[in-house]
Protein backbone atom coordinates (compact mmCIF):
# COMPACT_ATOMS: atom_id res chain seq x y z
CA UNK A 1 0.00 0.00 0.00
CA UNK A 2 3.12 2.59 -0.01
CA UNK A 3 2.52 5.74 1.72
CA UNK A 4 -1.32 5.73 1.31
CA UNK A 5 -2.71 7.08 4.05
CA UNK A 6 -6.57 5.76 5.11
CA UNK A 7 -9.72 7.48 7.41
CA UNK A 8 -10.14 5.85 10.91
CA UNK A 9 -10.55 2.42 10.80
CA UNK A 10 -10.35 1.69 6.82
CA UNK A 11 -7.57 -0.56 6.27
CA UNK A 12 -6.53 -3.67 3.58
CA UNK A 13 -8.85 -6.95 4.05
CA UNK A 14 -6.91 -9.94 4.52
CA UNK A 15 -7.05 -13.25 2.30
CA UNK A 16 -9.06 -14.70 5.38
CA UNK A 17 -11.24 -12.11 6.04
CA UNK A 18 -12.15 -11.78 2.08
CA UNK A 19 -12.72 -15.43 2.18
CA UNK A 20 -15.15 -15.40 5.48
CA UNK A 21 -17.02 -11.78 3.86
CA UNK A 22 -17.44 -13.98 0.50
CA UNK A 23 -19.11 -17.09 2.47
CA UNK A 24 -20.92 -15.55 5.36
CA UNK A 25 -22.06 -11.73 4.80
CA UNK A 26 -22.14 -11.32 1.06
CA UNK A 27 -25.70 -10.09 0.53
CA UNK A 28 -26.81 -12.08 -2.84
CA UNK A 29 -30.15 -11.19 -2.27
CA UNK A 30 -29.15 -7.63 -3.00
CA UNK A 31 -27.27 -8.38 -5.94
CA UNK A 32 -30.07 -10.03 -7.09
CA UNK A 33 -32.40 -6.59 -6.52
CA UNK A 34 -29.99 -4.49 -8.11
CA UNK A 35 -30.05 -6.21 -11.32
CA UNK A 36 -33.72 -6.80 -11.37
CA UNK A 37 -35.12 -5.71 -14.81
CA UNK A 38 -31.44 -6.04 -16.15
CA UNK A 39 -31.62 -7.64 -20.05
CA UNK A 40 -29.37 -10.15 -20.83
CA UNK A 41 -26.73 -11.81 -18.78
CA UNK A 42 -24.70 -9.74 -16.24
CA UNK A 43 -20.53 -9.98 -16.61
CA UNK A 44 -18.92 -9.89 -13.15
CA UNK A 45 -14.84 -9.32 -12.87
CA UNK A 46 -12.39 -9.08 -10.28
CA UNK A 47 -8.73 -7.99 -9.63
CA UNK A 48 -6.94 -9.57 -7.32
CA UNK A 49 -4.69 -7.55 -5.86
CA UNK A 50 -3.05 -4.96 -8.39
CA UNK A 51 -3.65 -2.08 -5.52
CA UNK A 52 -3.04 -3.96 -1.96
CA UNK A 53 -0.52 -6.37 -3.14
CA UNK A 54 -2.83 -8.76 -1.15
CA UNK A 55 -3.12 -12.17 -3.14
CA UNK A 56 -3.80 -16.13 -3.13
CA UNK A 57 0.04 -17.38 -4.17
CA UNK A 58 -0.96 -19.74 -6.68
CA UNK A 59 -2.49 -16.25 -8.47
CA UNK A 60 0.62 -14.34 -8.23
CA UNK A 61 1.15 -13.83 -12.24
CA UNK A 62 -2.95 -12.45 -12.14
CA UNK A 63 -2.75 -10.89 -9.49
CA UNK A 64 -2.99 -7.18 -11.08
CA UNK A 65 -4.84 -8.18 -14.36
CA UNK A 66 -9.00 -8.28 -15.12
CA UNK A 67 -10.08 -11.73 -14.41
CA UNK A 68 -13.98 -11.38 -16.28
CA UNK A 69 -16.74 -14.15 -14.75
CA UNK A 70 -19.00 -14.85 -17.62
CA UNK A 71 -19.78 -18.94 -17.58
CA UNK A 72 -21.80 -19.23 -14.47
CA UNK A 73 -24.86 -20.61 -13.87
CA UNK A 74 -26.22 -18.45 -11.02
CA UNK A 75 -25.11 -16.09 -8.20
CA UNK A 76 -24.32 -18.80 -6.00
CA UNK A 77 -21.99 -19.85 -8.56
CA UNK A 78 -20.37 -16.26 -8.97
CA UNK A 79 -19.88 -16.35 -5.39
CA UNK A 80 -17.80 -19.38 -5.73
CA UNK A 81 -15.60 -18.04 -8.55
CA UNK A 82 -15.10 -15.37 -5.87
CA UNK A 83 -13.84 -17.46 -3.19
CA UNK A 84 -11.64 -19.37 -5.34
CA UNK A 85 -9.89 -15.51 -6.62
CA UNK A 86 -10.52 -14.00 -3.17
CA UNK A 87 -10.02 -10.70 -4.58
CA UNK A 88 -9.76 -7.19 -3.34
CA UNK A 89 -12.33 -6.01 -5.85
CA UNK A 90 -15.38 -7.11 -7.37
CA UNK A 91 -16.99 -5.21 -10.78
CA UNK A 92 -19.82 -5.57 -12.93
CA UNK A 93 -20.14 -4.79 -17.05
CA UNK A 94 -22.09 -1.85 -17.53
CA UNK A 95 -22.87 -3.32 -20.98
CA UNK A 96 -25.80 -4.82 -22.35
CA UNK A 97 -25.14 -7.81 -24.42
CA UNK A 98 -27.42 -9.33 -27.52
CA UNK A 99 -27.35 -13.72 -27.75
CA UNK A 100 -24.35 -13.08 -29.99
CA UNK A 101 -22.19 -11.04 -27.61
CA UNK A 102 -22.21 -8.17 -28.94
CA UNK A 103 -22.69 -4.68 -26.95
CA UNK A 104 -26.23 -3.14 -27.80
CA UNK A 105 -26.56 -0.21 -25.04
CA UNK A 106 -24.78 0.69 -21.70
CA UNK A 107 -25.61 1.53 -18.16
CA UNK A 108 -24.27 5.27 -17.93
CA UNK A 109 -22.72 6.20 -14.47
CA UNK A 110 -20.89 9.26 -12.69
CA UNK A 111 -17.87 8.49 -10.13
CA UNK A 112 -16.93 10.85 -7.66
CA UNK A 113 -13.67 9.54 -5.84
CA UNK A 114 -11.95 11.57 -2.70
CA UNK A 115 -8.32 11.91 -3.75
CA UNK A 116 -9.58 13.69 -6.93
CA UNK A 117 -10.50 16.83 -5.05
CA UNK A 118 -8.44 19.33 -3.34
CA UNK A 119 -7.69 18.47 0.37
CA UNK A 120 -7.07 21.76 2.39
CA UNK A 121 -4.13 19.62 4.45
CA UNK A 122 -2.91 17.31 1.66
CA UNK A 123 -3.34 19.18 -1.53
CA UNK A 124 -4.29 18.30 -4.93
CA UNK A 125 -4.28 15.07 -6.55
CA UNK A 126 -0.79 15.69 -8.36
CA UNK A 127 0.47 16.73 -5.23
CA UNK A 128 -0.82 13.39 -3.61
CA UNK A 129 0.80 11.74 -7.17
CA UNK A 130 4.30 13.28 -6.30
CA UNK A 131 4.01 11.96 -3.05
CA UNK A 132 3.13 8.67 -4.40
CA UNK A 133 0.15 8.71 -2.68
CA UNK A 134 -2.51 8.84 -5.28
CA UNK A 135 -5.19 6.72 -3.96
CA UNK A 136 -4.72 8.08 -0.54
CA UNK A 137 -8.00 10.33 0.87
CA UNK A 138 -8.21 11.14 4.26
CA UNK A 139 -11.96 11.77 6.12
CA UNK A 140 -12.02 15.77 5.27
CA UNK A 141 -11.89 14.66 1.19
CA UNK A 142 -14.54 11.75 1.94
CA UNK A 143 -16.80 14.64 3.33
CA UNK A 144 -15.66 16.76 0.77
CA UNK A 145 -17.10 13.84 -1.40
CA UNK A 146 -20.06 13.32 0.00
CA UNK A 147 -21.01 17.45 -0.91
CA UNK A 148 -19.95 17.00 -4.47
CA UNK A 149 -22.11 13.65 -4.85
CA UNK A 150 -25.40 15.49 -3.17
CA UNK A 151 -24.47 18.63 -5.97
CA UNK A 152 -24.35 16.43 -8.43
CA UNK A 153 -26.99 13.87 -8.11
CA UNK A 154 -29.31 17.76 -8.34
CA UNK A 155 -28.08 18.71 -10.89
CA UNK A 156 -28.58 15.22 -12.90
CA UNK A 157 -31.79 15.23 -11.25
CA UNK A 158 -32.77 17.88 -13.60
CA UNK A 159 -32.11 15.90 -16.98
CA UNK A 160 -32.83 12.35 -15.92
CA UNK A 161 -35.54 10.83 -13.46
CA UNK A 162 -33.76 7.13 -12.50
CA UNK A 163 -30.44 8.11 -10.32
CA UNK A 164 -28.99 5.66 -7.63
CA UNK A 165 -26.58 6.22 -5.48
CA UNK A 166 -23.56 4.24 -4.58
CA UNK A 167 -20.89 4.56 -1.75
CA UNK A 168 -17.94 2.74 -3.24
CA UNK A 169 -16.01 2.25 -0.63
CA UNK A 170 -14.09 4.85 -0.94
CA UNK A 171 -16.12 7.56 -3.30
CA UNK A 172 -19.59 7.63 -4.63
CA UNK A 173 -20.85 6.13 -7.61
CA UNK A 174 -24.02 7.95 -9.57
CA UNK A 175 -26.10 5.18 -11.79
CA UNK A 176 -28.22 6.73 -14.24
CA UNK A 177 -31.42 3.98 -15.12
CA UNK A 178 -33.22 5.85 -17.35
CA UNK A 179 -34.09 3.07 -20.15
CA UNK A 180 -33.17 5.88 -23.04
CA UNK A 181 -30.05 6.63 -21.75
CA UNK A 182 -28.96 2.62 -21.99
CA UNK A 183 -29.05 3.42 -25.68
CA UNK A 184 -27.06 6.38 -26.05
CA UNK A 185 -23.45 6.45 -28.34
CA UNK A 186 -20.35 7.39 -26.73
CA UNK A 187 -20.48 10.33 -28.25
CA UNK A 188 -23.46 11.65 -26.27
CA UNK A 189 -22.00 10.12 -22.82
CA UNK A 190 -18.67 11.88 -23.24
CA UNK A 191 -21.24 15.06 -24.18
CA UNK A 192 -22.38 15.26 -20.68
CA UNK A 193 -19.39 14.30 -18.73
CA UNK A 194 -17.83 17.20 -20.33
CA UNK A 195 -20.87 19.79 -19.47
CA UNK A 196 -20.69 18.29 -15.63
CA UNK A 197 -17.19 18.73 -15.72
CA UNK A 198 -17.72 22.31 -16.73
CA UNK A 199 -20.31 22.90 -14.28
CA UNK A 200 -17.08 22.40 -11.64
CA UNK A 201 -18.28 18.39 -10.52
CA UNK A 202 -14.72 16.26 -10.51
CA UNK A 203 -16.00 13.18 -12.10
CA UNK A 204 -14.13 10.38 -14.09
CA UNK A 205 -15.18 11.17 -17.40
CA UNK A 206 -13.49 7.87 -18.83
CA UNK A 207 -16.21 6.01 -16.87
CA UNK A 208 -19.37 8.26 -17.80
CA UNK A 209 -18.05 8.06 -21.48
CA UNK A 210 -18.23 4.70 -21.22
CA UNK A 211 -14.02 3.98 -21.65
CA UNK A 212 -14.31 1.67 -18.66
CA UNK A 213 -17.13 -0.14 -18.98
CA UNK A 214 -16.50 -2.16 -15.28
CA UNK A 215 -18.27 -0.64 -11.95
CA UNK A 216 -17.75 -1.59 -8.81
CA UNK A 217 -20.52 -4.01 -7.73
CA UNK A 218 -22.72 -2.93 -4.91
CA UNK A 219 -23.01 -4.97 -1.79
CA UNK A 220 -19.33 -6.58 -2.57
CA UNK A 221 -16.17 -6.28 -0.47
CA UNK A 222 -13.90 -3.38 -1.19
CA UNK A 223 -10.59 -4.94 -0.28
CA UNK A 224 -8.57 -1.55 -0.22
CA UNK A 225 -10.51 0.02 2.73
CA UNK A 226 -12.90 -3.19 3.60
CA UNK A 227 -15.83 -1.52 3.52
CA UNK A 228 -18.67 -2.73 1.90
CA UNK A 229 -19.91 -1.28 -1.23
CA UNK A 230 -23.59 -0.17 -0.24
CA UNK A 231 -26.54 1.45 -2.22
CA UNK A 232 -27.50 4.90 -0.18
CA UNK A 233 -30.91 6.97 -0.49
CA UNK A 234 -30.51 10.48 -1.27
CA UNK A 235 -32.62 11.43 0.93
CA UNK A 236 -30.04 10.02 3.94
CA UNK A 237 -26.70 10.54 2.32
CA UNK A 238 -26.54 14.18 4.14
CA UNK A 239 -25.58 12.39 7.45
CA UNK A 240 -24.17 9.17 5.98
CA UNK A 241 -20.52 8.36 7.47
CA UNK A 242 -18.98 4.85 6.48
CA UNK A 243 -16.21 5.26 8.80
CA UNK A 244 -19.35 4.54 11.23
CA UNK A 245 -21.81 3.46 9.42
CA UNK A 246 -22.92 -0.55 10.02
CA UNK A 247 -24.27 -1.19 6.62
CA UNK A 248 -20.53 -0.73 5.36
CA UNK A 249 -18.43 -2.41 7.99
CA UNK A 250 -18.18 -5.80 7.51
CA UNK A 251 -18.29 -8.32 10.47
CA UNK A 252 -14.32 -8.89 10.75
CA UNK A 253 -14.46 -5.34 12.04
CA UNK A 254 -17.30 -5.57 14.45
CA UNK A 255 -15.45 -8.31 16.09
Amino acid sequence: MGNRYLPKGMRPSTLDERREFYKSEFNLNGVKRWFSGWCGKTVFAVIIGRHTGIYPPEYEEEASTTILIENYADLEDVREWILEFLPESVYYDRNVYDEQGHAIGQEMAFDLDPENLTCPIHGSLEDKMRRHEGLSFCEIELEMVKDETIGLYEELSKRFSNLRIVYSGRGFHIHVLDEDVFGWSPEERAEVAREVKSKGFMIDEWVTSGGMRLIRLPYSLHGMVSRIVTPINISEIGDFNPIYDERCIPRFLKT
